[in-house]
């Protein structure tokens, strides 16, 4: 098996470095004996983010975890260019190696050579890379962060995407645009609602920099980020000159007075303005994560497959139901193929927990708290410890009964 990953692919977006990557991971193989049966690449996909899915990595495990390939080719190890593009995180690492030594006999190669995942030096290489990996991400991330911090303090304009209102230099003003927003501050100030002033941007047929219709949410962000009275931001902070205590002024062309400024931020509560919610800026309203309200949230996956015969393994969301029978519905938004029956789904999990073939993984007394007072988060944690995720495959549409092989398990 060949694996790639990039963390990022934003400027050709063609893919190409996880293919020369798993060129790589042939020439490899050959030098080394090897046949690659099945490659697997994740483009653009950071692994060091938590919560970021990986669905290439994901099939590969599975696959892994099985034995061999969707085409019956038996499995007997991974090759990948460096440690660093399978994991970066220890939850990854070792979701990697219980399923890599599942089956005897299985190697892992990269351009230094073969690498025995059974013996403890093995075991120990793979830990030093990863340690290596997470030093390399947090000495980037400290280096960026200076980075963006020093052009802040110069009044260097931000290097991402041409900010409304501005040529594409991010410092002369866009004619018409600044017109617009200049406008829109003064008609805020006056007592306008916001929507208003996005409605009248839609019928003369304005867009936004990246080609979206402007909305309320976007017309208050421009008109509250502080680069509009020429001050300059960073991580959702003003930047204050530490001679002088007032705020660095950027090399832009300002649109707007600070007086202006203020007072349209002022007509708008704290959690809607730029400071508050902008690009890059830490949420500061306090509002906590959404809590997961179904028992399968988060642990299914999409088992529909593609015209090329790939299974899609998107997660499945939770969403409103048409029918007493299903309130709510778990359904793939990525290639929107498969759906199944959100209490359907949920018994299907409770099933496979307690199937009396596995009963004796969970403590006795569980199954009993589970059907009295278990609480949905403690369940969720217990579904976590037993189940990597499920597999759902798509039903069929003539067929109305609950069928619960559909829900395919993959056990930890």
């Amino acid at each position: 098996m060949s694996y790639a990953r990039t963390s990022q692919d934003d400027r050709q977006r063609d893919g190409h470095g996880v293919r020369y990557q798993l060129r790589i991971n042939e020439r490899t193989a050959r030098e080394h004996g090897c046949v690659v049966v099945a490659s697997y690449s994740d483009n653009g996909r950071s692994a060091s983010r938590q919560g970021v899915v990986r669905p290439g990595f994901e099939r590969m495990i599975v696959d892994l975890v099985r034995g061999r390939t969707d085409s019956g080719r038996l499995i007997a190890g991974v090759v990948c260019v460096a440690d660093d593009r399978l994991y970066r995180r220890v939850e990854d690492m070792a979701r990697f190696l219980a399923a890599l030594t599942g089956a005897p006999g299985r190697i892992h190669l990269d351009q230094e050579g073969v690498r025995d995942p059974y013996s403890r030096e093995g075991v120990m290489q793979a830990v030093r890379s990863l340690d290596a990996a997470v030093t390399e991400t947090r000495v980037r991330s400290r280096r960026l962060t200076n980075w963006h911090w020093a052009r802040a303090v110069e009044g260097v304009p931000h290097s991402g995407p041409r900010p409304f209102g501005w040529l594409e230099d991010r410092i002369g003003l866009h004619p018409e645009e600044a017109e617009l927003v200049a406008r829109a501050v003064g008609e805020r100030i006056s007592g306008k609602a916001v929507r208003a002033i996005a409605r009248d941007w839609c019928e003369l047929g304005i867009t936004g920099t990246r080609g979206g219709r402007p909305n309320g949410q976007t017309v208050t962000q421009i008109m509250t980020a502080p680069r509009v009275c020429g001050y300059r931001a960073n991580r959702g902070e003003l930047l204050l000159d530490p001679a002088t205590g007032m705020p660095v002024l950027g090399q832009w062309e300002p649109i707007v007075t600070p007086e202006d400024w203020r007072a349209v931020c002022s007509t708008f509560s704290p959690g809607s303005l730029f400071m508050h919610r902008g690009s890059g800026a830490p949420r500061r309203t306090a509002s906590p994560r959404p809590v997961p309200r179904h028992l399968g949230t988060g642990f299914l996956r999409c088992g529909a497959e593609g015209p090329d015969g790939e299974v899609c393994r998107g997660s499945l969301c939770a969403q409103k139901g048409r029918s007493k029978q299903s309130p709510y519905v778990y359904s793939c938004r990525d290639c929107r193929r498969c759906s199944i029956s959100g209490p359907l789904a949920d018994t299907a999990l409770e099933r496979l927990l307690f199937d009396e073939g596995r009963s004796g993984r969970l403590p006795k007394d569980t199954r009993q708290r589970w059907q009295t007072d278990m609480a949905l988060e403690e369940k969720r944690k217990i579904v976590a410890s037993a189940l990597a995720h499920c597999l759902v495959r798509p039903g069929a549409k003539t067929d109305h009964t609950w069928d619960f092989s559909r829900v395919e398990p993959v056990w930890r």
